[in-house]
């Protein structure tokens, strides 16, 4: 099909988000090794960060931050590290790490010099983050994901012209910002026939850019346009599924690529109101939670901390204490399914069958 023609704005900007892909390095306990292939995070579970050195200090504060960016993908929740329960077990994000690489990232400043950025690429063990976020009650967005056609016009000035996939790499902000939302955008292919779809997005025609869309599946639309306003940028979305506008948005920003990037944002949370899902769980409250065969002042203390760990935990209270035999009033985020869910196979102490709330040591 015809190549969209590029604007003077639409090159700058193109070039703006260009980047350089370098070789690998990646950390092993005995050291540094250079791979041959460059380390990258792939599916939902897996996520990178940027970190200062590649010490054990650094890379688990990225594990923290590696984690909320996959409870953000697996939840579609851009603040769920304010949810309850959340920040309180980021603390804890090694124990739910599978691997880990290094990757050295170069790239070039905005004055043309060379810039390099140290990235740790960190898979997680599902089952483990699934449990975490069905114990903490974090909202599911269930997968296969859909794949909205993005129909985003852009005027620097000179007149609107339509993003299509030979422009990849100027939509780059908002393509990255969906898959850190956990799902992907496309475009559409921009021939001719398509670039007619430009005054549909500008006069704000949802219906009649469906009708251009309707070659491509899902029936799934984010239609924008970004403009100058002002110093800065405008970008007005709306996101149509199946030919019903979920949400409309306006977003200005200094900055062209964040503006642009909010749409992402804009289609997420409309996908994410409409299909995610809550795993079944118990309301929050105090419950009474018994636990008996203790010896010794350290069995005590092993339940205690374990107590004190568990992020769905929000208060403890002594409440009865005989012989080998201790009750807590405990205050629990999602009562005690998600309880049971966070004490895993590792416990200091096991439910006994048919009783519920009842749990010895190990």
């Amino acid at each position: 099909m015809p190549a969209l023609r590029a604007s003077v704005g639409l090159i700058f900007l193109l070039c703006l988000v260009l980047g350089l892909a370098s070789a690998a390095a990646r950390a092993q306990d005995g050291g540094l090794r250079t791979e041959g292939d460059v380390a990258s995070a792939q599916g939902l579970y897996a996520t990178e960060v940027a970190v200062n050195s590649q010490t054990e200090q650094a890379r688990e504060a990225g594990y923290a931050r590696a984690l909320a960016r996959v409870l953000e993908k697996l939840s579609g929740d851009a603040a769920v590290v304010n949810r309850p329960g959340v920040a309180q077990e980021l603390r804890n994000a090694k124990a739910y790490v599978d691997s880990y690489d290094f990757r050295q990232d170069q790239g070039v400043g905005p004055t043309g010099a060379p810039t390099f950025r140290t990235m740790l690429v960190v898979r997680f063990v599902p089952e483990s983050v699934d449990t975490l976020a069905a114990a903490l009650g974090l909202p599911v967005w269930p997968q296969p994901r859909p794949k909205p056609v993005m129909w985003l016009a852009i005027d620097d000035g000179s007149g609107p012209r339509l993003l299509g996939t030979g422009q990849v790499n100027a939509a780059r902000s908002v393509l990255d910002r969906a898959q850190e939302r956990g799902y992907r955008l496309g475009l559409p292919a921009g021939g001719a026939a398509e670039q007619a779809a430009v005054g549909a997005i500008w006069r704000n025609d949802a219906a009649a850019v469906a009708r251009a869309s309707a070659r491509y599946s899902p029936p799934m639309q984010l239609i924008g346009k970004l403009y100058r306003s002002g110093a800065g940028w405008t970008a007005d979305w709306t996101f149509v599924d199946s030919g019903k506008v979920l949400a409309t948005r306006s977003v200005s920003d200094g900055d062209a690529r964040r503006a642009m990037a909010s749409g992402a944002d804009v289609a997420a949370d409309a996908l994410i109101g409409r299909y995610a899902k809550r795993l079944p769980s118990e309301p929050a409250g105090t419950y009474r939670v018994a636990f008996s065969g203790l010896r010794s002042a350290e069995d005590y203390l092993r339940v205690s901390a374990m107590l004190q760990k568990m992020p769905v935990v929000r208060r403890i209270a002594p409440a009865h204490a005989d012989g080998g035999r201790v009750e807590f009033d405990l205050d629990l985020l999602t009562g005690m399914s998600g309880f049971e869910r966070m004490l895993g196979p590792d416990a200091p102490v096991v439910a006994i069958e048919g009783q519920a709330g009842e749990y010895r040591i190990r």
